[in-house]
């Protein structure tokens, strides 16, 4: 065999053996894997319920009230083209409220609710903390 059909041969199986590492790592993450979508992704190609994903919009307001069994609260997130209800069992972020940014971890519902296992609470790049800002209306700068 010549040279040059070697280095090709070579070329070729390193080649096939990233594809196939590419591959194998793929198969072993599609589990894990959580997409993002928003409430019109939802309403345009929903996946199957019971698949993990995470549902990202605004907290409508006047849409969050607790259930009846005291732990679990119902809203509804939009993004402006659509809503989903959601419905999450625990104990909800400090920056959770109406008219925020909230990212939902979960899974869809036969009925096409979302039922959230994680809240992620988001907060715009001018967050400051209530110590900081307090401190800042009072004396015009955060020097002292």
């Amino acid at each position: 065999m010549k040279a040059k059909h070697q280095r090709l041969t070579l070329v070729l199986l390193a080649l096939a053996a990233i594809v196939g590492a590419g591959l194998l790592a793929l198969s072993g993450l599609k589990d894990q894997a959580a997409f993002f979508y928003s409430p019109a992704d939802l309403a345009a190609a929903a996946p199957a319920p019971g698949t993990a994903i995470r549902l990202g919009g605004m907290v409508q307001g006047g849409s969050v009230r607790t259930l009846p069994d005291g732990v679990t609260t119902a809203f509804v997130v939009g993004d402006g083209i659509a809503t989903t209800p959601v419905a999450f069992k625990g104990i909800l972020p400090d920056l959770f409220r109406e008219g925020s940014g909230v990212v939902a971890e979960g899974h869809l519902a036969a009925d096409g609710s979302f039922v959230a296992t994680n809240i992620l609470a988001k907060h715009d790049e001018r967050y400051m903390p209530p110590q900081m800002a307090g401190k800042m209306h009072k004396t015009g700068s955060l020097d002292q």
